[in-house]
């Protein structure tokens, strides 16, 4: 008997969403039924956004990199939607498989939609209830292009309920991140990280910054500068810069006196990073997550998160970036713990997606 192969379009073009690949597609060739196609976008390009990735995560080079890069909201996703039309037209694939937040997952599920190609929606029902953030708005109108949607928590099912979107498309599988956590854990422990920065375990906090309605508010930008820079008068924070807070920061004057600033790592090193911080201070939705995974207090640098479970846990705690008040938010969540819990599965959430897409 013949077993049938259903071609799988993946679309990824950002450093979260190269992470999440790795399980995935290791999980997707291990049906024996699903023919993967990666094409990158190119939303990340900078090396050490993205070739590191795919280097050190065993992740199968891309098929197609369609080279868009920087530009406006607007100019990125037109571009996207540009050069996914004739791919996707030519290659016509059984489903489009989108991960998160990002412009190239908006504009895989819009070029998909209009195509009549199914989308698969890997961290459906995600919602900060700030529609002021990009990053809402594309998982919004991904969620609702989408002919399955893989959610990886309770409230996550519950808010696509509240919006009515048919309970038969929505799977309740798991994190994929938690699967990633778990199949690199032992790998990570070989990171050189630490030593190479010259930071003892527990005994630095680790910053990442790169949202943009922190960067690209110089009002919230300066507050959070300055925060950092006074908790690390205390305690060094070590900060891998993103490139658009870098230029964010040079168009407005700021820099750091006390905070160390260093290149941005690859998956590896950040997680070396990561567990043995004494606490992480981040505006990120990924790196919120993984400071749980390794039992690291957290404080969120935003008004708002989507991860409201690591909030009721006690992990995590929202630090408005608007007064004085960060720093000390920053400080006291040293030592803090919350409570134990598995909201995120038992790390096979891939291999539930595979199953899934391979039907």
């Amino acid at each position: 008997m013949t077993v049938q192969t259903k071609t799988v379009v993946t679309i990824v073009g950002a450093r979260p969403q190269f992470i999440k690949v790795a399980p995935v597609s290791r999980a997707l060739r291990a049906t024996g039924r699903i023919k993967e196609i990666l094409v990158h976008t190119g939303q990340h390009f900078d090396a050490n956004m993205s070739e590191v990735f795919f280097a050190e995560l065993g992740i199968a080079r891309p098929d197609h990199n369609l080279d868009v890069g920087g530009g406006g909201h607007g100019e990125m996703t037109g571009h996207m939607l540009q050069r996914l039309e004739p791919l996707l037209q030519d290659i016509r694939p059984d489903v489009v498989l989108i991960y998160g937040d990002t412009n190239s997952t908006l504009a895989g599920a819009l070029t998909a939609a209009k195509l009549h190609i199914p989308v698969a929606h890997i961290e459906a029902g995600l919602r900060s209830f700030n529609r002021g953030m990009p990053e809402e708005v594309n998982r919004v109108v991904a969620d609702h292009l989408s002919d399955l949607l893989f959610a990886s928590t309770e409230v996550a099912v519950a808010n696509l309920k509240h919006e009515g979107v048919d309970s038969a498309k929505v799977h309740h599988v798991g994190d994929v991140m938690y699967d990633a956590a778990l199949l690199f854990a032992d790998k990570a422990k070989e990171s050189a990280s630490l030593s190479d920065i010259g930071v003892e375990p527990g005994r630095y906090v680790l910053s990442t910054l790169h949202r943009a309605e922190n960067t690209d508010d110089p009002h919230r930008l300066a507050a959070l500068v300055a925060a950092l820079d006074q908790v690390a008068k205390q305690l060094p924070v070590i900060l891998p810069l993103h490139p658009r807070t870098r230029g964010a920061m040079q168009r407005h004057g700021l820099r750091f006196d006390h905070v160390r600033t260093v290149d941005p790592v690859g998956y590896l090193d950040m997680v070396a990073l990561e567990s043995n911080a004494a606490v992480i201070a981040t505006d990120s939705g990924g790196v919120q997550k993984e400071a749980f995974f390794y039992a690291v207090p957290c404080v969120t640098l935003r008004d708002e998160t989507e991860w409201t479970e690591l909030i009721d846990l006690g992990w995590n705690q929202l630090a408005a970036p608007t007064g004085p008040a960060i720093a000390e938010q920053i400080l006291s969540a040293v030592g803090r713990k919350g409570t134990k819990a598995f909201p995120y599965g038992d790390g096979s959430a891939s291999r539930s997606i595979a199953e899934k897409l391979a039907e």
